[in-house]
């Protein structure tokens, strides 16, 4: 089976690092804003590696701990080998397992580091991940300062960095279960469509959950998915409704509730840290919902592959969590 439930893992705490444009959006509240891309750096890349060592930092000063209170540090980014989140990492001396799902990152280091404790061979682990538009925009399109014009199937990669704070010791977010997504693709080459090429994937991996651990969509308050878009989550109810004859009516994307619609970013947000910035700064702000699943959705490109004309895959991971 791809579903599992875990007994005893909890998210202690949690820190989020917003960008220019996020820290005007929807959120309702996060922990840091940056003034501008560079955050005070030379390069991009450089200020999100400083993006992710100061939400693990602050973190720790929030929590009163050190890094070698924890057993094993897991991230992910955007950037060629997840290059950002391997020198963040050379500021911790603690074992490190970095990860790559694209936009699905967040929810894969929730599941590697749940298993983890749920093994018993760790009792902590501090889980980063980040993404940052200007470094994005010129990793898999065309770099911003190109000018070139895009259309409005394109979403807005989300600028931010999130630490969390994964345990055994019980919380009051539990991670209550998870699905692991498989790779998808249905022939789809526009990197610029994204949330299109995502749908199938976060179909799949819903019905997966509901179909193995026999559960109904109305089980939970809400289902959040990870950044398909305004485009690509209509897609993704109409999609349910006729392949599966699920009808999503407690569903959410957090590309569509991160931005304002006078902030003209496309079809909405996207990035690795679109999910968990909505999920913790607007999401769980509201404190009505106390079941919900969340589906972090990614693009398995690049950009020699879409160069050589070939379709795109996709991924999506699911996992359960329990306000208490």
């Amino acid at each position: 089976m791809a579903s599992f439930k875990f007994k005893n893992v909890y998210i202690k705490n949690y820190y989020s690092l917003v960008g220019p444009i996020e820290k005007e959006s929807r959120l309702k509240g996060y922990d840091l804003a940056m003034d501008d891309y560079y955050f005070k750096e030379k390069t991009f890349e450089k200020s999100e590696v400083k993006m992710q060592q100061t939400v693990i930092d602050n973190l720790l000063l929030r929590e009163k701990a050190q890094i070698t209170d924890f057993d094993l540090l897991i991230g992910g980014d955007l950037s060629n080998q997840i290059s950002v989140t391997n020198y963040n990492a050379l500021n911790y001396n603690i074992p490190f397992l970095g990860v790559y799902s694209a936009c699905a990152t967040f929810c894969e280091t929730l599941i590697i580091g749940g298993n983890f404790i749920e093994s018993g061979a760790i009792k902590k682990a501090m889980l980063i991940t980040s993404s940052h538009n200007l470094n994005a925009e010129k990793q898999f399109r065309y770099p911003v300062e190109y000018g070139a014009p895009k259309p409005h199937t394109s979403t807005f990669t989300t600028t931010g960095a999130i630490s969390t704070i994964l345990t055994k010791d019980i919380g009051k977010i539990k991670v209550e279960a998870a699905t692991i997504g498989r790779t998808i693709e249905l022939g789809i080459k526009d990197a610029n469509n994204l949330g299109a090429v995502m749908v199938p994937a976060a179909a799949s991996t819903l019905q997966t959950h509901l179909t193995e651990l026999k559960r109904d969509a109305s089980y939970y308050d809400l289902i959040l998915t990870g950044d398909l878009g305004c485009i690509g989550s209509s897609i993704l109810k109409e999609f349910c409704e006729k392949t599966y004859n699920l009808k999503l009516k407690n569903y959410l994307d957090a590309g569509c509730e991160l931005f304002l619609k006078s902030q003209d970013t496309y079809a909405g947000g996207s990035g690795p840290a679109c999910l968990p910035l909505v999920l913790y700064n607007k999401i769980l702000k509201q404190k009505k919902y106390k079941k919900i699943l969340i589906i972090a959705t990614g693009a398995l490109h690049s950009v020699a592959m879409v160069n050589q004309k070939e379709s795109i895959p996709a991924v999506a991971h699911a996992v359960s969590l329990e306000v208490l």
